[in-house]
């Protein structure tokens, strides 16, 4: 199969510029002006962006948390990133405490074999490594592909780990050419926090964020980044919400420590104050960090801009309002923590950084697409549009408008978190692979469309944080 794409602008993290692309079987096989040839299909981009397919690195497909699942599958939640303009999600397998991470990593490949609307690959979230698992771990990474793994500081008595077996993997992932993903908030003090509120009759969903204070994100964030310090390992701090946490990310990239960092559209677009809506509709914002105040917001675009953060992923965890969120009717804690958004991260964020005047197409590109391909090892098969590498590639109309909601997405749960949102730039054409899946917004894939893709061993020279960031803040960009 043959498809040129033709009189599109072309932009990556660090090109702007008109020309066609030809596409043959897979991969990028030419890019050039004014190409012809014989071909099986003509895409005509003009008028129109041709960026790399969004990789969100960041999502939680069919996962079992506080009694309930995820409603989202890889079927339906793959589908929805598709129509989103995004070509690869890096999910989370979860090893329960004492099970193999052998066999963690095969329940999630049946969960998403076959299914998959675009490729993937896996996170393995770590709860239990006793020395003589460690090589369960190797062997992730040098057999499976599997070259990160989440370990949490929350969530006491079910994922949380304690500071030894947090050294212990990174001192692992440093010699073995792996990343630490951590979940970064003190939560056992948090827990202590919930107790007294609930003993005091606090049980509305506001009290999710009052028991959750910023200063035990920016806690989590220190220790994490001392303890990698120590282990001579990377860090990658997940769902980074708020600038007390951000200002412990700068402080240590000003030093040139190897640390690096995500936010999320739900900490860039919504705030603390959706807690206090009416009937219960605060428990639809329930996500873990919460919604901080929204003086926060500027602070974490001025950190995507200036490179203390470096990725956008959307930690796209699903439950339905009137079935799910229910559970917790009478007490926060027990709201299952999660929003949906894989959707509509590529929109969003084109449309509060681009045209907000926050950050350049360029970075637009890198911060949804490039950067999380050059930190999770997919660069350059996946992350950008060059010879030989995959063909996924959005062709992305920058200046349509569409109001997000519920009722037109295509994720699997019955409310949206930007319902009402205008957004300008919208993911038109949707080519996975070289396959056309999305067609003017209309599906024309099928499940198991999807690969799942290994990954390589990190590149620790992804950029020297201190450098990276002054040459940035010189430039203006």
């Amino acid at each position: 199969m043959k498809t040129l794409i033709k009189n599109g602008r072309i932009i990556t993290a660090v090109d702007d510029y008109f020309g066609d692309i030809l596409i043959e079987g897979e991969t990028i096989s030419m890019i050039g002006k004014e190409l012809t040839m014989e071909v099986d299909k003509i895409i005509d981009a003009k008028g129109k962006l041709v960026i790399p397919g969004g990789i969100d690195a960041h999502t939680h497909m069919d996962m079992p948390f506080g009694g309930t699942t995820s409603a989202d599958d890889f079927e339906s939640g793959t589908l929805a990133a598709a129509h989103g303009g995004t070509t690869t999600i890096v999910d989370f397998a979860i090893q329960t405490k004492g099970q193999s991470i052998i066999e963690a990593l095969d329940i999630w490949h049946k969960k998403a074999a076959g299914k998959t609307a675009i490729d993937y690959s896996f996170h393995m979230i770590v709860t239990d490594l006793p020395h003589e698992r460690t090589s369960e771990l190797k062997r992730l990474i040098n057999n499976e592909g599997v070259t990160s793994f989440k370990l949490f500081m929350a969530y006491p008595g079910v994922l949380l780990v304690d500071d030894a077996t947090i050294y212990r993997a990174m001192s692992l992932a440093s010699d073995q050419g792996a990343m630490i993903c951590m979940h970064a908030e003190n939560g056992v003090v948090i827990n202590e926090i919930i107790d007294q509120a609930l003993k005091a009759g606090k049980t509305a969903p506001k009290y999710h964020a009052l028991t959750r204070p910023t200063k035990a994100e920016s806690e989590g964030v220190n220790r994490a980044i001392a303890i990698a310090e120590m282990a001579g390992s990377p860090v990658y701090i997940v769902h980074l919400s708020c600038y007390d946490a951000l200002k412990k990310v700068q402080e240590a990239r000003d030093l040139g420590v190897n640390v690096f960092a995500e936010t999320c559209p739900q900490y860039l677009f919504l705030d603390q104050s959706y807690y206090d809506k009416d009937d219960f509709e605060g428990a639809k914002y329930v996500m873990t960090p919460a919604l901080r105040e929204k003086w926060n917001q500027n602070e974490l675009w001025t950190g995507l801009r200036m490179n203390d953060l470096q990725v956008v992923s959307t930690d796209h965890c699903p439950f339905c309002f009137k079935d799910q969120k229910q559970l917790g009717k009478d007490d926060f804690s027990k709201i299952p923590n999660g929003g949906p958004g894989v959707e509509n991260r590529m929109s969003l964020i084109y449309n509060g950084g681009v045209v907000g005047n926050r950050i350049s197409v360029n970075r637009f590109v890198e911060i949804t697409s490039t950067n999380p391909a050059k930190i999770f090892g997919l660069f350059p098969k996946k992350g950008t549009i060059a010879v030989g590498s995959d063909a996924d590639i959005v062709i992305f109309d920058a200046d349509k408008k569409v109001t997000i909601s519920a009722a037109t997405h295509h994720m699997r749960v019955d409310y949206s978190c930007y319902e009402g949102f205008e957004v300008q730039g919208v993911a038109e054409t949707v080519i996975s692979r070289g396959k056309v899946v999305i067609d003017n917004g209309k599906y024309t894939g099928k499940a198991g469309d999807g690969n799942f893709v290994k990954r390589s061993r990190i590149n620790l020279n992804y950029g020297q944080a201190t450098e990276v960031r002054r040459e940035m803040a010189h430039s203006g960009s």
